[in-house]
């Protein structure tokens, strides 16, 4: 009889270590708190309108490739992309904008347009992030963070400085460009990281190779046709996904998990995966003589931001946008020190603005418009109605400005959703939208462990854990986690 696993949570991360799981023969089930599977990148539907809740940017591409190739499949075989060009709108004071161009080539005639001669100085910041991608992603991603031994290897030894960890992406950006405009630019990518760039490891230039020259991709019906696929590859593996299974109980004997217990069942397991809320599942669930970390421990983490969403059904095409548009209108420096130093709600805020509408006319009714607005917060912020629709009027005014159109009065549906909706739907800590933030402390080593300390046969995968935040992260967060599990097994 084959080993049991029960992975809490059919998230990316969960669904992604549940396919290796079941590939590689266990018996894989996946207890989902929610009555749809996704987790952050669940999708709903309203009025003729689709809406994709939580990621809509598909970066990386290579690796999405590489999960489903590791199955014999290509991402082809379940949905088509298109490569975005423009890649994306940058709205700049002054009512000023920027559509950023897709490839290199383009790039730097943009901006050798703003700042003569730095089409040659971002040719150097490329070939220096394409470096820091190749061996990230070869040497340093696919690490389960622990132990230090991982990382005394000869070509990691060789590659420290050229990857410039204890340097800082603003530093990286300011040495080589004085355009405030370029630097908005390049600084962009590395908030899917959680931090301040000038908080954030230079080695996280790459993603500036992942936007430039992988380029910004749109999976057709949204991003949560890869949720589809995913589900779809999972139970052709014999995978059994379990929804509206909230983990309330597990029973420990002689550090083994042995049941889990929901609202409505229980389940036994021989190991046990956790790809929802970190936190919550250490301190909530289980017993504290079995936690691997304190609350101090967890007070003292440094967040990523959480965010104050709205969803928008509109009746009439805009003029103005694209798919992506980020509204840098405003002070950075001051909406990033709400954020990160003295956690309040932000007084100018910058947010950003998808469209996909403007791409796939299946998100929308025909003539009509889907947009999903988001503003990062500090987590941990009261966000009651109030609040909220003081900030929808806020963003609108400047939305509204940018598109000369009065949006608000062909608005046929709308839906908020902020830090209180992430904590009841996802238990997420201290409201957070992103997991934990990419910061030197908090890289590697130094992230919450993968494997418990406490608990022979618990393990964890997501947004807390090794490698990191996002989607691609967590897809390999849970290839991670299934080979540990494997290697557990293969012990016993």
């Amino acid at each position: 009889m084959s080993k049991i696993v029960s992975i809490i949570g059919a998230g990316f991360s969960g669904l992604s270590a549940a396919c290796y799981l079941a590939k590689a023969g266990y018996t894989v089930t996946i207890l989902e708190k929610n009555e749809t599977i996704g987790g952050r990148a669940r999708k709903f539907e309203a009025d003729g309108f689709v809406f994709d809740m939580g990621p809509s940017w598909y970066w990386m591409p290579d690796v999405f490739e590489s999960f489903f190739n590791d199955f014999g499949k290509k991402t082809s075989d379940y949905y088509k992309l298109t490569r975005l060009d423009p890649s994306y709108k940058v709205i700049l004071p002054d009512n000023q904008y920027l559509d950023v161009p897709s490839g290199k080539e383009a790039l730097k005639k943009v901006f050798e347009g703003i700042e003569p001669g730095s089409a040659k100085n971002l040719d150097s910041f490329l070939a220096s992030a394409k470096y820091k991608y190749e061996i990230g992603m070869k040497e340093f991603v696919y690490k389960p963070g622990l132990s230090i031994l991982e990382f005394i290897d000869i070509r990691i030894l060789k590659s420290l400085r050229k990857l410039r960890l204890f340097s800082s992406i603003t530093k990286e950006i300011d040495l080589l460009f004085k355009s405030s405009t370029i630097k908005k630019i390049l600084e962009f990518p590395v908030l899917f990281l959680g931090a301040k760039p000038q908080n954030t490891p230079a080695l996280y230039s790459l993603m500036n190779y992942a936007d430039i020259e992988l380029g910004t991709w749109y999976p057709e019906k949204g991003m949560y046709s890869i949720i589809e696929a995913m589900k779809s590859l999972a139970l052709e593996l014999g995978v059994y996904i379990k929804t509206d299974q909230e983990v309330k109980i597990v029973d420990v004997e002689k550090k083994n998990i042995i049941r889990l217990h929901t609202q409505r069942n229980y389940f036994y397991a021989d190991a046990v995966l956790v790809t929802c809320d970190y936190e919550h599942f250490d301190q909530n669930i289980l017993q504290k003589q079995y936690r691997n970390y304190s609350g101090e421990y967890w007070d003292s983490r440094t967040l990523a931001p959480s965010s104050l969403i709205f969803y928008l059904g509109v009746r009439n095409k805009i003029s103005g946008l694209l798919h992506h548009n980020l509204f840098f209108d405003e002070s950075f420096e001051q909406h990033a020190q709400e954020i990160y130093d003295q956690p309040t709600w932000p007084k100018k805020p910058l947010f950003y603005v998808c469209c996909p509408s403007k791409t796939d006319e299946t998100v929308a009714p025909e003539g009509s418009e889907n947009l999903f607005i988001l503003i990062p917060i500090a987590p941990d912020l009261s966000d009651g109605e109030c609040i909220r629709e003081e900030y929808f009027n806020k963003i609108m005014d400047r939305l509204e400005k940018h598109t000369a159109t009065d949006i608000r009065k062909d608005i046929v549906y709308k839906r908020s959703y902020g830090s209180t909706d992430f904590r009841i739907d996802y238990h997420s800590f201290k409201g957070n939208a992103y997991g934990l933030a990419n910061t030197l402390k908090q890289t590697a080593l130094l992230k919450p462990r993968i494997k418990s300390r406490k608990i022979n046969n618990l393990f964890y995968a997501g947004q807390f854990t090794v490698p990191g935040p996002g989607v691609p992260p967590s897809l390999i967060s849970g290839k991670l986690a299934a080979g540990l599990i494997n290697k557990y097994f293969s012990k016993m």
